[in-house]
């Protein structure tokens, strides 16, 4: 069974930057598609970005330039590298496979971005 780990939020000012990451309890080459969403405060989860192992990333346009997902096979895990943070990414963060499986969900990573 899969467990996901998600860590590295917190408080920023607009314009910081912040790295999360995803520890995977098993091989994750095993899941060559993964993803990063993010769940706002009264709003529905929503895909942030995705990276597979062979045809690469893809991102939401609200953070096409300024996110980056990557992922260590040999760690086991998966970052989101984020940068120029704007109030409305104020979510918490997760990460799942992609399509997302429900089993897979874990506690997430609270976000904020505020002065």
């Amino acid at each position: 069974q899969l467990q996901l780990v998600e860590s590295g939020g917190g408080l920023v000012q607009p314009g910081g930057s912040l790295r999360l990451s995803c520890a995977a309890s098993t091989y994750i080459f095993s899941f060559p598609n993964m993803g990063w969403y993010r769940q706002a405060p009264g709003k529905q989860r929503e895909l942030v970005a995705t990276i597979n192992s062979i045809r690469g990333t893809n991102y939401a346009d609200s953070v096409k330039g300024r996110f980056i997902i990557s992922r260590d096979n040999a760690k086991n895990t998966v970052y989101l590298q984020m940068n120029s943070l704007k109030p409305e990414d104020t979510a918490i963060y997760y990460c799942n496979v992609n399509p997302p499986r429900r089993e897979y969900w874990g506690q997430g990573t609270q976000v904020t971005v505020s002065s």
